[in-house]
């Protein structure tokens, strides 16, 4: 028989903790308090906050012009990801380098999508 890993068990001894946890917290939350919840956070949003609004169509263009250098990043990485590896290429720190700004401009991209764009 082979000899488990204490990660392993770690693990599953993980899980099983959380999984009654998740039941509780699903059975305990009715529909009605959801919509409660939202309907405070659109509340708030409707009050004079001081915080300039922005259109949604100026909010469209700031994330279409995130995504032009985004996807033009992600294809240069590739590129380079292709050269160094198939061709041997050396360009592997410049291909390092245009994954660290690919993933930056992502993880920006995606935080400013969901901070405006929730729940639609």
């Amino acid at each position: 028989m082979k000899k488990i890993s204490w990660y392993v068990i770690l693990f599953v001894a993980g899980v099983f903790a959380l999984v009654p946890g998740f039941l509780v917290a699903d059975a305990n939350v009715n529909e009605e308090g959801g919509a409660q919840v939202m309907r405070a956070f659109t509340d708030t949003q409707e009050k004079d906050s001081g915080v300039i609004a922005v259109a949604d169509q100026t909010k469209r263009q700031i994330m279409f012009l995130m995504g032009i250098p985004l996807l033009l990043l992600l294809i240069t990485t590739a590129a380079l990801g292709i050269a160094s590896g198939v061709y041997g290429k050396q360009v592997f720190v410049a291909h390092m380098l245009c994954a660290g700004l690919s993933l930056t401009l992502a993880l920006a991209h995606a935080v400013v999508g969901v901070v405006w764009f929730y729940p639609f």
